[in-house]
């Protein structure tokens, strides 16, 4: 099947299975953010909360695209996809795979609500350092990662729990100069639902919450079975094969077109380099689809090309547009911006979704894989809750979770996911929310509110999950590549 020896066909298949059972516990480890609060306050049942929050997960992931999920992928080198030794990219593919799975496992069985996008970034890092490390790389270094797009993600990382909790403290002191009606700022009481209209509002910030986290984290999924799919079958899924090969062609001539106008006298130096790789890649990829194949009819080593071309194009454009030596009109931008990033996507996006533009070459999911990671995510969403909900509603302050507080951290979290996703920003569903409900405890009776040993395990997770995930997927990706050299 697909070409390849029994062997390589069963690690394929134990592969997908094992991104999908990240997503599973990517579900189970981050119920609790979505469903604390309902379960805490006694607004739904358990098993009402956790299948309606996994349907909503289910479909915000259905309906999110796939820019998080090309944002996951652009942080490993170019060289790892475009490695033609299939057992070189299971090494990859397996080390990402069962370190962030590991991790994941690890801090969901103390309670600790750590950060799958944290665990996920850190593993993929790791390859990268482990690329590195290898003898035949050691003349790169690690200036093969994606830096740019590393720090990029980091600072979202970083910055998005400040700003949850920020703004959840602005939002409880808001409620409370302005709402009269003072049930809201209780405590739930035991075994007793709370009022309809409070119960209305915790189960609405319920479902927005579990909705984002589908659209944000169930995409990290998808890039996961996207990297496996490439790195074991780069024959059918290298490039987008149900491309549009005569958009592609006339967003090249605008990329042509544009480039010839910049002068690059004003330039620096590695602005220089970026447009001397932009020239030579729109030339390539030219060249390729003038002679007329079609993705039927493309090569492997074609498709390879193409793809190295259209990444190229598209990470060397992007620096350009954000240089400001770069004298372009604000018009030629925006067509230069269209030609290679494509149209912004529609909220709504169901099933095989891409990239317009020269993104469409590689910014792509086909519909089967987008139905099984959301699958995966919302039937994990199902179990697993109760460890992470009382530390949610109860470890985080000195004094219980209120029903305020509750709608507060999760109104906050699920716009903070929302924006991270608008802007193909993965961010922490798990840490947004924990850092939410800390504000929350600190407007109502200063940070002394806080639990010290709970928080610092909250923030140590935070601290650490970077390090051990990238330490742990180098130290795999040595070894396993050692073993099959």
């Amino acid at each position: 099947m697909f070409g390849l020896d029994p062997t390589l066909l069963f690690l394929l298949f134990f592969c997908l299975f094992a991104a999908c059972a990240f997503e599973f516990v990517n579900g189970f480890h981050d119920t609790a953010n979505a469903v604390a609060t309902v379960i805490y306050t006694h607004s739904l049942k358990p098993t009402q909360a956790v299948v309606w929050s996994g349907f909503m997960n289910f479909l915000g992931l259905l309906t999110g695209g796939v820019g998080v999920t090309m944002s996951i992928i652009g942080l490993l080198p170019t060289e790892l996809l475009m490695d033609a030794d299939v057992y070189h990219s299971m090494a990859m593919a397996l080390s990402l795979l069962l370190s962030a799975i590991m991790w994941n496992l690890g801090t969901w069985y103390f309670g600790i609500p750590a950060s799958s996008s944290h665990t996920l970034i850190g593993s993929i890092i790791g390859i990268g350092v482990g690329h590195a490390l290898l003898p035949e790389n050691s003349n790169k270094g690690i200036s093969a990662i994606n830096w740019d797009k590393a720090i990029e993600i980091g600072q979202a990382l970083l910055l998005s729990p400040l700003f949850g909790f920020a703004l959840a403290i602005i939002l409880m002191y808001i409620l409370k100069k302005s709402v009269k009606n003072k049930e809201i700022f209780k405590e739930p009481k035991k075994q007793s639902p709370p009022p309809l209209w409070i119960r209305t509002i915790l189960i609405s910030t319920c479902t927005l919450v579990s909705f984002f986290h589908g659209r944000n984290d169930g995409q990290k999924g998808i890039g996961l079975v996207m990297v496996i799919l490439i790195a074991f079958l780069p024959g059918y899924f290298a490039v987008n094969t149900n491309l549009d090969l005569a958009q592609v062609q006339s967003s090249l001539a605008s990329v042509k077109t544009i480039s010839a106008k910049i002068d690059t006298l004003p330039l620096s130096e590695k602005e220089r380099e970026s447009y001397k790789k932009l020239v030579k890649s729109t030339s390539d990829l030219d060249k390729i689809l003038v002679s007329g194949v079609t993705t039927a009819t493309m090569t492997t080593t074609q498709k390879f090309d193409v793809r190295k071309a259209a990444l190229t194009i598209n990470k060397q454009s992007k620096k350009l547009l954000e240089s400001e030596s770069v004298a372009l009109s604000s018009g030629d931008k925006k067509i230069l911006k269209k030609a290679t990033q494509g149209d912004k996507a529609p909220f709504f996006s169901f099933g095989s979704t891409s990239s317009s533009g020269i993104a469409g070459v590689t910014d792509f999911a086909p519909a089967w894989v987008m139905w099984i990671i959301a699958l995966s995510l919302g039937l994990g969403t199902m179990v697993g809750w109760r460890r992470i909900v009382v530390t949610i509603g109860e470890k985080i302050g000195k004094n219980h979770l209120t029903y305020a507080q509750g709608a507060s951290a999760e109104l906050i979290a699920s716009l903070t996911i929302g924006l991270a996703t608008a802007y193909k920003w993965p961010v922490s569903t798990t840490h947004v929310l924990s850092s939410g409900i800390a504000g929350t405890m600190v407007a109502s009776r200063g940070i002394k509110n806080l639990q010290g040993g709970t928080v610092k395990s909250i923030v140590l997770a935070w601290v650490l999950t970077l390090p051990v995930t990238i330490i742990l997927s180098a130290l795999l990706f040595v070894s396993f590549r050692w073993i099959i050299a």
